[in-house]
């Protein structure tokens, strides 16, 4: 036997969600999750992408259509996952960035912005508390912007 197959999966049996999990990052997150023995559900705003996604990691997954900042879409996630039993893992990825010069960032422009990366991060975590068995994680990812700029040549 390969050590490859007589290591135990390091997420057997647990349940992970993943905010965010239609691309990038959360994508190859869930793959990885599916892959260590995780059922895996990942959550996306756009439903083309989170098809493709579905069809990609292919087995141990459920997509939900989820706006982050809609908490009302986040009851409808988390009610799904009850479901299934408690979250061992929390993958909160979900984010968004639109480039304006300073000069042009309009109201509804932050309020966006904020909505997705700070009021669905507060309550994607908070609403997951009660689902979540003891010893559970809580990943918690975020740009980069706050520690280094980023030139935006496209914005002028």
């Amino acid at each position: 036997m390969s050590e490859a197959n007589s290591t135990p999966m390091r997420l057997d049996g647990k349940i992970a969600v993943i905010t965010g999990g239609n691309s990038g990052i959360g994508l190859a997150t869930a793959h990885r999750f599916v892959k260590e023995g995780a059922y895996v559900f990942i959550c996306g705003r756009r439903e083309s992408e989170l098809e493709l996604a579905l069809n990609q990691i292919g087995k141990n997954v459920t997509g939900v259509q989820c706006d982050v900042s809609n908490l009302t879409d986040l009851d409808r996630l988390y009610d799904m996952v009850k479901q299934s039993g408690p979250i061992d893992v929390l993958f909160a990825n979900a984010g968004i960035w639109e480039f304006l010069p300073l000069g042009n960032i309009t109201e509804a422009h932050f309020d966006k912005i904020f909505s997705v990366n700070v009021k669905g991060l507060l309550f994607t975590v908070q609403k997951a508390l009660p689902l979540f068995r003891d010893g559970g994680s809580i990943i918690l990812n975020s740009s980069i912007g706050g520690d280094r700029g980023i030139e935006c040549l496209s914005c002028n």
